[in-house]
C-alpha cells in the first residue's frame, strides 16, 4: 500500500460543491451523508484535490495509487479509478464540475476548494469566498456608439465590486467576460465555465434623453434572481453610476462595505464626461498592442488629459502605452521612454493610491528605467490597493521571471490567469515565463490557450514559436512566426526570430538574408539592435553579437531585459563581456531588495 503524503494538514476537512472530504476520517460526504468510495479512488480523489487546479499526469496517478515498482494495466486501472471518482461526485466527463480530462496529458480538479475545519475541528477562514461575474452590458439603445461606453461601464463595475471587500469576494476580470458578449449560452453554462457563484446581467438603453441601466443578480446554483433594479440617469451623471450599482449588488450578497474603499473608488474618476469617453476609447485600443492601435490609444489619452490635466487613469494609460510600444511596436525607447516616465510621474502626482497608477509606475521602472527593485515595490503596492488586479499580478510575474525568480513568477502568473482566465495576454506571458524556466511544453500549452481565446493576437504566436524551436518542431515554429508577422503589422520580432531559427538549423545564407532585410527596414524606421544581435547569436558570430548588444545598450533597447534568463543566451553566460553588459544595464546590481512603495 502506498503511503499518502498530503501537502495540506491531514486533519483538515475540505469542501467543494455539496461535498466534504474529511482527510483524517478518510471519508467523502455529500450534504452530511457518507459517500462510499473504495481505497484507490479515494486516494486518487485526495491526490486531485491536493493538486487542485494543476495537471495531474496518468503516470503520477499510477505512482501514487500503485507505486513505481508494481505492474498495473495503466489504461484500465486509471480509467476505472477516475470513473469511480466521477460517479461518487456525480460528475460528467463531458461537462465536468470537478474532474476535467486533459486529453493526452492527464486530469485536473477544477472546482474551488474551501477549508472548513482544521486541527481540533476549529473552523478555518474560507479560501475561496464568493466568485462574482459581471457579464457584458447589453446595449439596447440602438446606437452603436454606446457599445464602448457599455463596455467601459461593465469594466468600472467590475473594478468597483472587486474593491468593496476583496477578502470575501472575487470578481472575474473584464477580458474573461467579454467573450460572452452576444452569447446564447445559458446562465448555468456560463456559471459553470467561469466557476462563478453569482452572475450580474445588465442592459443599457436611451429613453427620452436619459439612460436607463437595468441590472439583475442571478444565483448560478439554481438560476434564481436574487435582486433586480433599474437606474435612470442623465448621460452626464453616468460617471458615478457604477458606484451605486456595485454598492447595491454587494448589499444583496450581504458583504460588508468599507467606507475607505468606497472613497478610493470615487477618486478613480474624472468629472468631465468627454474625458471619460476618450479614456474608454483609448483603453480599448491599447489592448491590441500594435503600432497603429498604440498611436490611436495615445491620441485618445492625450485628448482626455487635455480636458482634465489631473486625470490619473488617463495618465497611467498613456504611460503604459508609451512604455509598451517600445516592446510591442518597435518604437524607439529614447523617444517614447521619456514620455512614458513623464506620464507615470503625472499619474503618480494626480492619484498615487490607484492600483492602475502604481502598475504604470512599476511597468515603466521595469521596462524603461531598468530599476527592478523600484518596479517590484510599485507592483506590490498596486496589489495591496487592488488584490484583484490581474494586470498587477501579470506584470509582477514578468518582472520576477526576468529576475530569475521562476517559482514566484509562475505563482503570480497563475493568479493573473485565475482572476482573468480568458485574457490572452495572461496566457501569452505565462508562456514566456515558462519558456524562461526551461519548461518548453508548458510554454506551448500556455501559448496555445492564448490562441484559443484570440487566434489573431500576435504575441502568443511568437511565444509558441520560440518554444517549438527548443522542442525541435521547426515546421510549426515557422508557421507560428508567419502568423506573428501577419498579425503584428510586421513587428521585427517575428523576422529576427526567423533569422535566428534559420541560423540554428545551419541555413546560414537564409539567416544572412534576414539580416539584410532588417538592415533595409532600419533605414526607414527604428529596428531594435537586439534583433540584429539575436540573428548573429544564432550564427555563432560572437564579435558581431557584442557589437549589436552594445548598440542596443546605447539605444536603451528594452529587449535587453531578455538577456538575464532567456535560453537563447545560455551559451554567452560566463563570458566576461556578457556579464559586464548585464552589470552596465543594472540587471545584476547587488541591491535586489524590494524598495518601499512608490508614493
Amino acid at each position: 500500500m502506498v503511503t499518502h503524503h498530503p501537502t495540506f494538514d491531514a486533519r483538515e476537512t475540505l469542501r467543494f460543491g455539496d461535498f466534504e472530504l474529511d482527510i483524517a476520517a478518510y471519508e467523502l460526504r455529500c450534504q452530511g451523508r457518507a459517500v462510499k468510495l473504495e481505497r484507490r479512488p479515494m486516494d486518487l480523489l485526495i491526490l486531485l484535490v491536493e493538486k487542485r487546479r494543476q495537471l495531474v499526469s496518468r503516470s503520477e496517478i499510477v505512482d501514487r495509487l500503485w507505486g513505481k515498482d508494481v505492474f498495473v494495466d495503466v489504461e484500465t486501472g486509471v480509467n476505472t479509478a477516475i470513473s469511480k471518482v466521477r460517479q461518487a461526485l456525480r460528475d460528467s466527463a463531458e461537462t465536468p464540475s470537478f474532474v476535467e480530462t486533459i486529453p493526452g496529458r492527464g486530469y485536473r480538479f477544477v472546482a474551488s476548494v474551501e477549508i472548513v475545519s482544521g486541527p481540533g475541528g476549529a473552523r478555518s477562514s474560507p479560501t475561496r469566498g464568493v466568485i462574482l461575474a459581471v457579464l457584458p452590458f447589453e446595449n439596447l439603445s440602438g446606437d452603436s456608439e454606446r457599445d464602448y461606453f457599455a463596455d467601459g461601464l461593465a469594466e468600472e463595475t467590475i473594478v468597483a465590486l472587486g474593491q468593496i471587500d476583496p477578502e470575501h469576494i472575487r470578481v472575474i476580470g473584464r477580458t474573461s467576460i467579454n467573450v460572452y458578449k452576444g452569447t446564447t449560452k445559458s446562465i448555468a453554462e456560463i456559471g459553470r465555465e467561469l466557476r462563478a457563484d453569482y452572475l450580474v446581467e445588465s442592459s443599457i438603453r436611451s429613453e427620452s434623453g436619459r439612460l436607463r441601466i437595468t441590472s439583475r443578480l442571478i444565483r448560478v446554483s439554481d438560476q434564481t434572481q436574487a435582486w433586480s433594479e433599474s437606474f435612470d440617469r442623465e448621460p452626464i451623471s453616468m460617471l458615478g453610476l457604477q458606484r451605486g450599482v456595485s454598492t447595491v449588488i454587494a448589499e444583496q450578497i450581504r458583504l460588508s462595505l468599507s467606507p475607505a474603499r468606497l472613497s478610493a473608488l470615487a477618486r478613480r474618476h474624472t468629472h468631465d464626461a468627454d474625458a471619460y469617453d476618450l479614456y474608454l476609447r483609448g483603453r480599448g485600443l491599447g489592448n491590441r498592442a500594435t503600432p497603429a492601435t498604440n498611436a490611436r490609444a495615445v491620441a485618445y489619452y492625450e485628448r482626455a488629459i487635455a480636458l482634465d490635466p489631473k486625470y490619473a487613469l488617463a495618465w497611467s494609460g498613456l504611460a503604459f502605452t508609451y512604455a509598451g510600444s517600445a516592446m510591442n511596436g518597435d518604437a524607439p525607447p529614447l523617444v517614447v521612454g521619456p514620455r512614458a516616465r513623464d506620464a507615470a510621474a503625472r499619474a503618480l502626482q494626480a492619484e498615487p493610491e490607484l492600483a492602475e497608477v502604481q502598475i504604470a509606475v512599476g511597468y515603466v521602472a521595469f521596462l524603461i528605467e531598468w530599476d527592478w527593485p523600484r518596479s517590484e515595490g510599485a507592483l506590490r503596492r498596486a496589489m495591496a490597493l487592488d488584490p484583484h488586479s490581474a494586470a498587477a499580478h501579470r506584470t509582477l510575474g514578468h518582472l520576477l521571471s526576468q529576475m530569475g525568480r521562476h517559482e514566484e513568477a509562475a505563482t503570480a502568473m497563475q493568479r493573473a490567469r485565475d482572476l482573468e482566465p480568458l485574457e490572452p495576454l495572461h496566457h501569452a506571458l505565462s508562456a514566456q515565463v515558462a519558456f524562461q524556466a526551461r519548461d518548453y511544453s508548458a510554454a506551448v500549452e500556455h501559448a496555445r490557450q492564448a490562441l484559443v481565446v484570440d487566434p489573431e493576437f500576435w504575441i502568443p504566436h511568437i511565444q509558441v514559436a520560440q518554444a517549438y524551436m527548443e522542442l525541435g518542431q521547426t515546421a510549426m515554429a515557422f508557421d507560428a512566426l508567419n502568423n506573428a508577422g501577419r498579425f503584428s503589422e510586421r513587428n521585427s520580432k517575428s523576422l529576427s526570430f526567423r533569422g535566428y531559427l534559420l541560423a540554428r538549423l545551419g541555413r546560414a545564407d537564409e539567416a544572412r538574408d534576414v539580416l539584410k532585410t532588417l538592415a533595409a527596414v532600419s533605414r526607414e524606421r527604428y529596428v531594435p539592435p537586439y534583433q540584429m544581435a539575436l540573428v548573429h547569436a544564432g550564427l555563432g558570430e560572437r564579435e558581431a553579437v557584442f557589437e549589436w548588444l552594445t548598440r542596443a545598450l546605447e539605444a536603451r533597447d528594452v529587449h535587453l531585459i531578455f538577456l538575464t534568463v532567456e535560453p537563447k543566451w545560455d551559451s554567452y553566460r560566463g563570458d566576461s563581456r556578457f556579464e559586464t553588459l548585464l552589470a552596465r544595464c543594472g540587471f545584476t546590481r547587488a541591491d535586489t531588495t524590494t524598495r518601499s512603495p512608490v508614493r
